[in-house]
Formats: structure tokens, sequence, C-alpha cells
């Protein structure tokens, strides 16, 4: 699936998915990918039922208003201990399929927000 939207918010623009992984501005090819305002890290990410607030480290400082969560091909709810941990912190969790995260980043990023994103691979 290719996306196309301008670059209005600043850092990393998803702008294609499929199962080869997440194009991000022109060149980057990510399987799976960890993304903040100013950059975007390849990442390995845990069975999503053992996902927890170590694996999303390195997103979470400077903390964002929330974290979009791309579960893959469909929606899957994160650990309810890793949204716990997260709402003490003041950070929200929002879980949503791997497209649909990554279009909704573009969008919010677009907007200003500050946010994070973790993003499964389609097809695992």
């Amino acid at each position: 699936m290719r996306m196309d939207r301008a670059r209005d918010g600043g850092g990393p623009i998803v702008r294609a998915l499929g199962p080869g992984g997440f194009r991000l501005d022109d060149t980057t090819v990510l399987a799976a990918a960890l993304l903040t305002v100013n950059e975007a890290r390849a990442w390995s990410p845990p069975p999503l039922a053992e996902l927890n607030e170590a694996a999303l480290a390195t997103i979470l400082d400077p903390a964002p208003e929330f974290v979009l969560i791309g579960t893959g091909d469909t929606l899957v709810r994160p650990p309810r201990a890793l949204v716990e941990a997260l709402e003490a912190r003041g950070i929200g969790l929002e879980p949503m399929d791997s497209r649909a995260a990554a279009r909704a980043w573009g969008v919010l990023r677009s907007e200003g927000r500050q946010i994070a994103a973790a993003l499964y691979p389609l097809g695992a």
C-alpha cells in the first residue's frame, strides 16, 4: 500500500508498507519500526503478548503524548500491564492494525502532534 502525504510535521513519514516492511521517506525499508518525531529505528519486537515498557524504552524519552501500536495485519490488544505502565507515566496507548497506525502517524505528525509509534510487520 502506497501513501502520499506531505511532510508538514517533520520527522519520518511512512510512504508505503507491505509484507516486505515499511518504506520511510524515500529510501529506508524496515521490517518493524520504532518512530519518534525525530527518527525511525529498526526494531526486533517481542511477540505482542510479551510487549512491555522496556521494549519501547527508546521511544518513551522524552515522553510522547501517546504511542501508536501497529499490531500487524489485524488489531490485537496489547498486554494490560503495558497499558497500565504507560498510563502511570501519563502516556496514552492507541493500538490499531499496522496499516491504520501508519496512516494515523502521517496525519498526526502533519498536525505537529508529539507522538511515537511501534509498528509490527504485516504478515507476521
